[in-house]
């Protein structure tokens, strides 16, 4: 069935609100595009004219059509090579959707994200809809075809599961660059101690690398494990860079609210190495090698003004 000028115009208008939820469920970029791709083809072939609420009808058919991606993509993770991370997005990304409150931030960064992995499906949904985009449950008992009782119970569950992570601080630009030129000049000092500093007593250090890129399989966990294991990754050596395909430009950046290493080799991003910090010091770092999920990141950074880099030659 044709699309109208009008009917098009209905579904642009939802379009980023769409990609954002999609991005929250699924922790994936290139996901969250297919799936907002697979909800236009349903709107297309619609009786649209029986259609009373064009944004709430959507928003349904895409939250289902992402509870189904994630079922089968938690399949598709048991045979994943090594550790799933989330795709890192670079801050002014129209997928992260509104950041306009804490909630709204937190609900993006890394860390929950990574924590979201560990809900059920509805869980995650209804922890999405409800605390980045604001929506009552009785519409998100219509959208996941639930009762509002059980919508109400579900979120209960899903704050107690993310609540097990520490507040975060939020920085700005400028504060993340200082962030990041400090650690950075801790990693590579090859002066263990002056990085312990840095860091909480329980950070844990987790790397995806998608088996395409050497990342270690299991968290690294504790202040002293995680500073050893950074001073051997900020070495020089000529293994790494023929890993990286060369010497590498280090940038500080915004990653999901959090400030972040962009590792970027001939112009194109081969890394992203996210701090989350809180008020006691940086408590995760999220390295991402995978260079499947580097694609927006690098298009994004491409087209954007850069700031001067951290370290030149790396």
């Amino acid at each position: 069935m044709s699309l109208s000028a009008h009917d098009l115009d209905l579904f642009e208008q939802s379009r980023a609100r769409l990609e954002a939820v999609a991005y929250r469920l699924l922790g994936s970029a290139g996901d969250a595009e297919d799936m907002v791709q697979e909800t236009f083809l349903r709107w297309q072939a619609a009786d649209r004219a029986g259609v009373e609420q064009p944004a709430a009808w959507l928003t349904k058919v895409l939250t289902n059509l992402c509870l189904n991606q994630l079922t089968s993509a938690r399949a598709r993770r048991e045979s994943y090579v090594g550790m799933w991370l989330p795709e890192p997005l670079l801050a002014g990304d129209r997928m992260l959707g509104p950041v306009d409150t804490v909630e709204q931030r937190e609900s993006v960064s890394l860390a929950v994200l990574t924590l979201m992995e560990r809900l059920s499906p509805n869980e995650r949904a209804v922890y999405v809809l409800r605390t980045a985009f604001g929506y009552p449950h009785a519409e998100i008992a219509e959208i996941l075809d639930l009762t509002e009782a059980n919508c109400q119970q579900l979120y209960r569950r899903a704050r107690q599961h993310i609540a097990a992570g520490r507040a975060r601080v939020e920085v700005d630009e400028t504060t993340a660059r200082t962030i990041v030129a400090e650690f950075l000049a801790a990693a590579s000092s090859g002066e263990t101690a002056r990085l312990v500093e840095l860091l909480t007593d329980d950070v844990m250090s987790t790397g995806d690398g998608g088996g395409k890129i050497p990342a270690r399989g299991t968290p690294i966990v504790g202040a002293l494990a995680v500073a050893r294991f950074l001073r051997g990754v900020f070495r020089a050596t000529d293994l790494r860079r023929q890993v990286l395909g060369g010497a590498a430009t280090l940038y500080a950046e915004i990653v999901n609210g959090a400030p972040a290493v962009l590792v970027v080799v001939a112009d194109r991003v081969v890394g992203v190495l996210s701090l989350e910090m809180t008020a006691e010091g940086v408590s995760d770092i999220h390295a991402q090698a995978n260079p499947d999920k580097l694609d927006r990141v690098t298009r994004l950074w491409s087209a954007s003004a850069r700031s001067a880099p951290v370290v030149d030659s790396w």
